[in-house]
């Protein structure tokens, strides 16, 4: 009987361990990804973090030697047509004011199948690089979710987050910050 308790002890442990330890591994790179200001996907790999959260330019992503799968901002332009919308301090949340926007943004881009979109996601300069590169890149992922729940294509949008790195205005005014909280649209022909 003695013998048969460890048996079943044995293969219940060999059987729950690597359970367990996958689920570790699986939120150590959720947190890591949280922290570089991004999300993963799906194999632990950091998306949607544009310098990897140690505050560098977030161009060093793209390019020459960042990852070739990514677009290069620079290939991009603004189009009039295509309208910022700004978010509350601290939210990432679409506006009522701001879903007009997107509606409107988003018959444009129906009306114009050959561009790629790139959605700048920012914020103002209050708080850490890690904390801004965060929400700034959930402000663009609100922005493109939006955006596809209205028709556009998903595999036309590439999101990029910049935080606090590039501002609109430089005072120090709610005026101001309310300017640097927004999600920038950018295109390009494909």
């Amino acid at each position: 009987m003695r013998k048969n308790f460890s048996t079943i002890a044995l293969v219940s442990l060999l059987t729950v361990v690597p359970v367990l330890g996958g689920c570790a591994a699986m939120s150590a790179s959720d947190s890591s990804a949280e922290k570089a200001g991004g999300s993963t996907d799906g194999s632990g790999r950091v998306v949607g973090a544009a310098d990897g959260g140690r505050g560098g330019s977030s161009s060093q992503m793209y390019g020459g030697t960042g990852n070739p799968n990514r677009p290069n901002p620079k290939e991009f332009t603004k189009v009039g047509d295509l309208r910022d919308v700004h978010f509350s301090f601290d939210r990432y949340e679409i506006r009522p004011e701001d879903a007009q926007v997107l509606e409107a943004n988003a018959e444009t881009l129906k009306a114009n199948p050959s561009w790629a979109l790139l959605i700048e996601g920012h914020t103002d300069n209050r708080g850490t690089t890690e904390y801004n590169m965060a929400l700034a890149d959930r402000r663009a992922r609100a922005s493109m979710h939006y955006l596809v729940s209205l028709g556009v294509r998903a595999t036309r949008i590439s999101v990029i987050s910049y935080g606090k790195e590039r501002p609109m205005c430089a005072e120090a005014a709610e005026d101001c910050w309310g300017k640097n909280r927004r999600a920038h649209f950018l295109v390009k022909a494909q």
